[in-house]
């Protein structure tokens, strides 16, 4: 059940983050989708991943490496995020 929750969680973060991106310049875009992956993606993808390769190798150890995707999904958000802040907008250097 708690795989459903996070799979339906990171469902919600991709449409939210689709529909927070309609109409958005492009640096509003990156803020946007830097926001969502480190909220909605980072812990509930790497848990998702790390127990769907438990699972496959039918070791519980093996779990653990979702406490190495967060992290770095979550630095990946980071990067986008700052990319969005401190892009310059094409239209007012015109």
């Amino acid at each position: 059940m708690t795989f459903v929750i996070a799979l339906l969680i990171v469902l919600v973060g991709l449409i939210a983050a689709f529909q927070l991106t309609e109409g958005r310049s492009e640096k509003g875009k990156y803020i946007v989708w830097g926001i969502i992956t480190m909220i909605a993606f980072a812990p509930f993808l790497s848990f998702v991943i790390g127990v769907m390769y438990g699972m496959m190798v039918r070791n519980s150890w093996a779990t653990s490496i979702m406490m190495f995707l967060s992290p770095l999904i979550f630095v990946i958000g980071l990067i986008i995020l700052l990319l969005g802040i401190y892009k310059n907008d094409e239209g007012k250097h015109k």
